[in-house]
Order: structure tokens, then C-alpha cells, then sequence
């Protein structure tokens, strides 16, 4: 498959990024190629290899190349997401959480955009062939990087950016009616295939979110991947502790950290696997918060908001449904949803 590509991986280009990036002195980018090409359902990823003239032993040989796919039925005030984060809260977080970025730009009158990202191929590796799940050893370092990166943007206030302060409840309420709208949508779609204890759960939910007046605190919030299915992490190919990498994150916002949580475990692990390692899981996360110097969040603060966090999943198959995601993906996490609303209480969250 062939494509046009920006001008971004040009060679002039990327010398200066490279050089921006300080990893590239006196030596010039001479040529690139690419390699294995490949569409998501979001996104078009290229690996860009390249050779040098001069010195360039601090440059990378290979590059990724993440840009935008038509056609993109995202909101328009979605899209790019991924280059606010690379602009804003990476350069702000400590290092070894995630890829390096050399360069980001966006168009947002074409709604395109690049991002020319650091290449783990040969390093690390994605812990399992989707939708296999993960080994234990597996999730634990998947849930301590998590951790980490959530610890580092806790109750934070830098890069123009400030964690403890909740969006106003009428940016909320605007977002909830675009919401609102969505599930409309599916409900209509669905028809009599939702039943009617599944239905009200949702119309309760839309009704009165009941995150909102937890996260109106302004506590014990961080930044949030927001797509963090176990296939986002990339894993140390020596299994090397603390080396694991979070990438993706062009759904990422603040909120409750445990969003994260809930998404990996609750929306993509059907009960008897949830069951066994969702507590395990949740303990090791709360001591890896610990051990990194979060104070006055307590592991039975944790089990509510992940419980609320549960609930918020809520919204993932409403709108994946709506932006082209196939049926495969989000009905079934709607059902693994609604198993896991069931099995820990959280009907009575709504009733609060």
C-alpha cells in the first residue's frame, strides 16, 4: 500500500527536527524510506528508515511516522488530540513513561496531522496478539507504568495545564448532550436487542453522571490515557522492570486516574479473568502510587472511584458506535460493561 506522505519526512525536514530535538549536530538526514505501512482504525503508521551524512551518532537510524487517516468521522474538536499531548504534557512528564517526539503539527482546517515518534521495534514489543490477554507478569508492569505516569500528573498544575481543576459543569453538561445524542442514536440502532434493565441503567447514567460531583472536588485527579487497553503499552523485550512505554494517546484529558483502570480491566476482560486479577491489580497499582510519593488517597478511595470509573465505561461503546468502530468491538464491550456494573454494585452508584 501507498500513500502520500507530508513533507515532514522529507530529509531537509527531519534534519531540523532531529536537530531541534538535539540528538543531531553536523551530520544531514541523506534518505528515507519507508517501510511497513499500515492503517488503523484511527490512524496511518508508517516506520521511516534513515541514513546519514556526517556524524550522527545520537540519531535515530528508524522513526515512526503516526498521521491522520481519512476518512475521520471523529468530531472535529477530537481530532489531533494526540499533538496537544505530544505539545504540552510530554515534554512536562518525567522520562522513561513514554516514546520520544521529535516533531507534531496539525492542520486543523484539512483535520490532518503528523506526529514522527520514537521506533521501539527492536527494543520492545506489545505484550499479545489482540484479543489475547496478557500474562499476570504481564499486567503487573502494564498497571505499574499506569501508576507511574498518573502519580506524575497528580493534583499537577504545569505546562498550562491544571489537573485539579475540573472543567465547569457547563462544559460538561455541553459535552454530555453531544453524548446524549450518541446513545440516541444507538438506542434507535439496537432497538428491542438492548433490554429495558440495560436501557434505564444508561438513561440513569446520562441523567445524573455520578463522577461528576467526584471530580468537581479537584482531588486526587491526573491526566488520563483514556485508551488503555493492554495493547497501548510497550513492553521491554529483556523484561527489564520500570522500562515499560504508554503510547496512543489521542483520547487522552484529565479525570479520575482509575478511568484507566476500568477501561484495561472492566471494558475488555470478561468476568472470570476480571475476577481473578481485578483486585490483585487494583493493590498493586495503589502501592505503586505509593511508592511514588502520592499521600491521602486510600485504597478504599481507589475502590470507589474505580467502581465510578466502571460506570463511566458507560460511554465507550455509545460513542465508538457512532464513529465507525465496528459492531465486533464495541458490542462487546458493552456487554463486558454491563457484567462488570452488575458484579461490583455499581447500580447503586446511580442511586447516590
Amino acid at each position: 500500500m501507498t500513500t502520500d506522505l507530508p513533507d515532514a519526512v522529507k530529509p531537509d525536514h527531519l534534519t531540523e527536527a532531529l536537530r531541534r530535538h538535539g540528538v543531531l549536530s553536523a551530520g544531514r538526514v541523506r534518505d528515507v524510506v519507508t517501510e511497513g505501512q499500515r492503517d488503523t482504525l484511527v490512524s496511518r503508521i508508517a516506520r521511516l528508515k534513515l541514513t546519514f551524512d556526517g556524524p550522527a551518532e545520537k540519531a535515530p537510524t528508524s522513526l515512526i511516522l503516526k498521521m491522520s487517516r481519512p476518512p475521520d468521522r471523529m468530531p472535529a474538536e477530537w481530532a489531533a488530540r494526540e499533538v496537544v499531548f505530544y505539545d504540552t504534557v510530554a515534554p512536562a512528564t518525567p522520562g522513561g513513561l513514554l516514546l520520544d517526539c521529535f516533531d507534531a503539527a496539525q492542520s486543523p482546517h484539512a483535520k490532518s496531522w503528523y506526529l514522527l515518534l520514537e521506533d521501539l521495534t527492536d527494543s520492545h514489543h506489545v505484550a499479545t496478539e489482540w484479543p489475547l490477554p496478557p500474562t499476570e507478569a504481564q499486567c503487573h508492569a502494564i498497571v505499574a507504568v499506569l501508576a507511574r505516569f498518573h502519580a506524575a500528573w497528580w493534583d499537577a498544575s504545569r505546562a498550562g495545564l491544571s489537573v485539579a481543576t475540573p472543567p465547569d459543569r457547563p462544559t460538561l453538561r455541553g459535552l454530555y448532550e453531544r453524548l446524549e445524542g450518541f446513545w440516541a442514536n444507538l438506542a434507535d440502532c439496537l432497538g428491542e436487542r438492548l433490554s429495558a434493565d440495560r436501557r434505564r441503567i444508561i438513561e440513569r447514567f446520562f441523567a445524573a453522571p455520578p463522577h461528576f460531583a467526584r471530580v468537581a472536588t479537584g482531588k486526587n485527579l491526573s491526566v488520563v490515557h483514556g485508551d488503555a487497553h493492554v495493547w497501548n503499552v510497550f513492553l521491554p523485550n529483556d523484561d527489564s522492570d520500570g522500562s515499560a512505554r504508554l503510547f496512543d494517546w489521542d483520547t487522552w484529558r484529565t479525570g479520575l486516574p482509575a478511568t484507566d483502570l476500568a477501561y484495561m480491566m472492566a471494558t475488555h476482560w470478561y468476568p472470570e479473568r476480571r475476577r481473578r486479577f481485578e483486585q490483585p491489580l487494583l493493590d498493586h497499582y495503589h502501592a505503586t502510587l505509593v511508592a511514588a510519593g502520592i499521600k491521602g488517597y486510600d485504597r478504599a478511595a481507589l475502590d470507589h472511584d474505580y467502581r465510578l470509573a466502571v460506570l463511566f465505561q458507560l460511554i465507550v461503546p455509545v460513542v465508538q458506535s457512532n464513529v465507525g468502530i465496528p459492531p465486533a468491538i464495541w458490542w462487546n464491550h458493552l456487554e463486558r460493561i454491563m457484567l462488570a456494573i452488575d458484579d461490583l454494585g455499581c447500580r447503586e452508584l446511580l442511586e447516590s
